[in-house]
């Protein structure tokens, strides 16, 4: 048998996927899935409806109120308390980003369509962060302008006219996208939705709750500096004795999730899918 050598000129090499299309790709998975919508519409309406039910709650008890708790109110933070639900909201959705792939069977296709894996990791990073940081701080906004708007019968209500003010409401939005980041790292290492929401919310509420009333050098000195009041640290604007200045709150939220991705990074390329 003869072997034909064809020119360079002639040679078709495969095409490698480059990373927008595979950006593109996940945004399509993204937006098209019905959960997806659900869970952001969950996490804008939580976010937004708490925020208005804690603020009136207030203003309709402002005359009860004692002396000391009118003074050490936070107005911004307590128009912002349906973070606390938006929180689970984008966390559950980080975590079906990915793990409802591994659920169908459909991440063998993708990981099949894009050998990098890193890639596909990355690629739903972008995904899924953009579209949540518009979404949430567009909610933190809402239910900030509406719990001032029902706060300003006490005379505490605020505006957005300080650097301070607009790092919260701003912040809100990253918190709650830091989150749902988190819930992906942790839906890429367990690979499983019940095991990775497990795992979040055992991280982002129920260890506050436990560790947090143990005497010192225990309690508020480890809970400060768990995922969600390192975060939440940033949305306050009278950060107590107990808690992380806002800048180094956001810092160590951060250096959770990037930690997890790492993790989820480096398992992805050496397990099956």
């Amino acid at each position: 048998m003869t072997t034909v050598t064809l020119p360079t000129s002639l040679r078709v090499e495969p095409e490698e996927t480059g990373f927008k299309d595979v950006v593109a790709a996940e945004w399509i998975k993204f937006r098209t899935v019905a959960s997806t919508r659900w869970t952001l519409l969950a996490a804008w309406a939580g976010t937004i409806a708490v925020g208005l039910i804690v603020s009136a709650a207030i203003a309709a008890q402002w005359k009860q109120m004692s002396t000391a708790d009118k003074a050490s109110l936070d107005p911004t933070f307590r128009s912002l308390t349906g973070l606390v639900v938006g929180q689970l909201a984008v966390g559950i959705l980080g975590v079906l980003v990915i793990t409802s792939e591994y659920a169908t069977g459909l991440i063998r296709s993708t990981l099949a369509a894009v050998p990098r894996r890193r890639q596909v990791l990355a690629a739903k990073t972008v995904a899924l962060a953009a579209p949540t940081l518009v979404i949430a701080t567009l909610a933190s906004v809402a239910a900030f302008v509406g719990g001032q708007a029902l706060l300003s019968s006490t005379g505490k209500g605020v505006s957005l006219g300080s650097a301070a003010e607009v790092r919260a409401v701003v912040g809100g939005g990253v918190y709650l996208t830091l989150l749902a980041l988190l819930g992906l790292g942790l839906g890429a290492v367990f690979r499983r939705t019940a095991g990775a929401i497990a795992a979040f919310v055992g991280l982002v509420l129920v260890l506050p709750a436990v560790i947090g009333p143990l005497p010192k050098p225990w309690g508020r000195d480890i809970v400060q500096f768990l995922p969600a009041d390192a975060g939440q640290a940033f949305v306050h604007i009278h950060t107590g004795a107990a808690s992380l200045p806002p800048w180094v709150g956001i810092g160590v939220l951060g250096a959770w999730v990037a930690a997890t991705l790492a993790s989820a990074a480096w398992l992805i390329t050496r397990r099956d899918a």
